[in-house]
């Protein structure tokens, strides 16, 4: 059973329910070790005096602040522990938004509130229904591990979900990097209503599972390969990323293959001419259970054993 992050209560006019947060994501990096060339041990990492070039331990360890002139101010421990936010177990709801109003680039991780014993649970259900209903997003406060969080909480499918949200002066305006954002030529008419159209034809109901991380996935197969003594042969896609260099015959390119349907649906023929990123494709649309773990040729072989089955029925 999952342990939650964090316990405390959700409060909202005069009404308090006790909850348990519970992380809502589970990271899916393929982590890597640091290692001897020679031995393959673990290498460990030592802290320095980077003017001394002694070794320290981390009872020799300040904290310093940089000033942009280079210098360094100092703090203790004790400093810090005076300056924490109050410790609370308290998520105080300040206000209900419309979910439109707030921009994604605000929010950083999600979880789950769950109801924190019997008494939690019918007040936790009214909250829940009654955001379900009104369609609006909490915004909140709490702390958690010494630092206060701006939040937003919304129902989904029964239960409340919080998303911890960067404050407004940690998010970038595009003014502020200088990017190169001058606009180009208008487009036409008819190019606009052409890429309108391409729009249309690729809209459907997002799906998650229809986007899984094929990075992962072939990274896996790769390492899984190597561990065994196999040679694995990857198929990043990269050499199929070309140059638009005629916009009007991409957009009608494009449009044609969406209307089609000729990108997802080759001959068993052409299977071998098709990227793996293409593959992945055309298996999800025939639904090839453990497609997401398969390597190219697995793919060509599953599409092709399908064809087959398809013939002899």
């Amino acid at each position: 059973m999952a342990r939650p992050t964090w316990s405390g209560a959700v409060s909202f006019g005069l009404v308090t329910v006790p909850v348990e947060l519970y992380t809502a994501v589970r990271p899916q990096r393929v982590r890597f070790r640091q290692l001897s060339r020679d031995t393959h041990a673990p290498v460990r990492q030592r802290l320095v005096d980077d003017s001394t070039g002694e070794e320290l331990t981390r009872d020799d360890i300040v904290k310093g602040y940089e000033l942009e002139d280079g210098r360094f101010v100092v703090v203790e421990p004790e400093e810090l522990d005076d300056l924490q936010p109050e410790a609370s177990r308290v998520i105080r709801i300040h206000a209900y938004v419309e979910q439109r109003e707030i921009d994604p680039v605000f929010y950083d991780r999600a979880y789950y509130l769950a109801p924190d014993g019997e008494v939690a649970r019918r007040p936790y259900q009214l909250l829940t229904e009654a955001m379900s209903h009104t369609d609006q997003v909490a915004v909140a406060t709490f702390v958690m591990r010494n630092r206060e969080y701006l939040a937003a909480i919304r129902a989904r499918d029964g239960v409340l979900v919080l998303s911890t949200m960067h404050h407004a002066a940690e998010v970038m305006e595009p003014a502020d990097l200088d990017l190169d954002l001058e606009r180009g030529a208008a487009p036409s008419d008819q190019e606009l209503a052409m890429a309108e159209q391409l729009i249309g034809s690729m809209h459907t109901e997002f799906d998650p599972e229809a986007f899984p991380d094929r990075h992962r996935a072939d990274l896996l197969t790769y390492l899984e390969g190597k561990a065994e003594g196999r040679t694995v042969e990857v198929d990043t896609g990269r050499a199929d990323r070309g140059n638009v260099v005629d916009l009007m015959a991409a957009l009608e390119q494009s449009l044609q293959r969406a209307r089609s349907g000729s990108d997802v649906a080759p001959p068993p023929a052409d299977y071998g001419s098709l990227t793996k990123s293409e593959l992945y494709d055309l298996a999800r649309e025939r639904d090839i259970p453990g497609r997401s773990s398969l390597s190219k040729a697995e793919l060509i072989e599953a599409l092709r054993h399908q064809d087959e089955q398809a013939d002899v029925a």
